[in-house]
């Protein structure tokens, strides 16, 4: 299997690199966070590269690339640690609405590529665990008009979004498979109320509640769209956590090789050396991995599925052990609020709970094993 990037793919990473080094610093990423973190103007200076449209159809003005430059450009805002929504506004929105209407696509597709309109999943409730077919938001339709009842938890940028993507049961009871439907809810619909809130990793997040609120059908049995959307999701994530740890792990080998003790730095001490080794062992891994749940986006879905939760275990088992071994081997100051490698542990944290921790992977890992068991007989 060649995994060597091209040409283009190449330039494009070194076109997010060179933003990510000359525009967003990490005194301007700090002041974000602790400003509320608001980043409708850094998802803007996305679209201005042409970023925020690299999923969505040239159609619709967007530039049709597929999961290989997206993992390229995750790759590289998380070694900037970049705390805009991107992979939920530009990856997995894209993706639920390319099941939507023809008239619903022309209406938002072109918004979102040009990020004058930012959509996200809101589809996490109490009590779901992660389970994409725990649905207690219901759809009602009357007279070819539907309307949602219900709550949505832990929406990403909730309280900046334009509009909301969200599952909704239309028929039979929670966890059923069947009868989810996705819908879109534009801001400020009525009976809709958001209540946003920071995040620990210095985002935003938000509470969304909907009481017979107006709502625009994108598909009905749409849970299958839904898991391909949230498995690009978990792929983009994947990406971006490898550069996370891999700046996070550069950074730590830089002050070994600076903090002293005994008069000489620490990165001498052999000790200290087996656990910085460990560390890229973990990096290593968790890179083929992020690979791995890139390419297999094109599968069928029980073997894209089981190979997405292979990827996302790993990467938490990875990221899990990279930002402990680093802030240990900082000592005090790795937790502080001031130095840069806080703020990485932090993301890292997040990111191995978004789209399902590593222990709901790991029984995913278990049930697509058992599905897909007759794939290898």
């Amino acid at each position: 299997m060649d995994f060597d990037f091209t040409e283009d793919q190449e330039s494009l990473r070194d076109a997010v690199r060179r933003w990510v080094d000359k525009g967003f610093g990490f005194e301007r990423r700090h002041g974000i966070a602790k400003a509320g973190g608001r980043t409708r103007e850094v998802y803007g200076e996305l679209a201005d590269l042409g970023l925020t449209g690299l999923a969505i159809p040239e159609a619709h003005g967007g530039m049709g690339f597929g999961p290989i430059e997206a993992m390229v450009v995750n790759e590289e805002l998380g070694r900037g640690l970049v705390n805009a929504p991107y992979a939920h506004g530009a990856i997995v929105a894209p993706t639920l609405l390319s099941a939507a209407p023809a008239d619903v696509q022309a209406q938002w597709l072109p918004k979102m590529a040009d990020a004058s309109a930012l959509v996200v999943l809101a589809h996490q409730e109490r009590a779901a665990r992660y389970r994409l077919n725990h649905v207690t938001t219901r759809a009602t339709n009357a007279g070819n008009a539907w309307t949602l009842s219900g709550a949505k938890s832990v929406v990403p940028a909730g309280d900046e979004a334009d509009a909301f993507i969200v599952p909704a049961r239309t028929a039979g009871a929670e966890g059923d498979a069947a009868g989810i439907g996705l819908f879109l809810v534009a801001k400020g619909a009525a009976g809709m109320a958001v209540r946003g809130y920071p995040t620990q990793d210095g985002a935003r997040a938000a509470e969304l509640t909907l009481a017979n609120t107006p709502a625009t059908l994108i598909a009905l049995d749409a849970l299958p769209v839904l898991e391909q959307a949230v498995d690009a999701g978990i792929a983009a994530i994947c990406a971006e956590a490898v550069g996370v740890m891999d700046r996070l792990t550069a950074i730590t080998a830089e002050y070994m090789n600076t903090r002293k003790q005994f008069g000489v730095a620490i990165s001498t001490f052999q000790a200290l050396r087996h656990r910085i080794a460990d560390v890229k062992m973990q990096l290593e891994l968790g890179r083929s991995m992020s690979y791995y749940a890139s390419l297999k986006l094109g599968e069928a879905p029980a073997m894209r599925r089981r190979a997405i939760a292979q990827a996302k275990y790993q990467l938490g088992q990875s990221m899990r052990f990279v930002g402990q071994q680093c802030i240990q081997l900082h000592g005090g100051i790795g937790v502080t609020d001031e130095y840069i490698a806080s703020h990485y542990f932090k993301r890292l944290t997040v990111l191995e709970m978004t789209f399902g921790d590593s222990l709901h992977h790991l029984g995913e890992v278990s049930a697509r094993m058992q599905d897909t068991a007759g794939v290898f007989a």
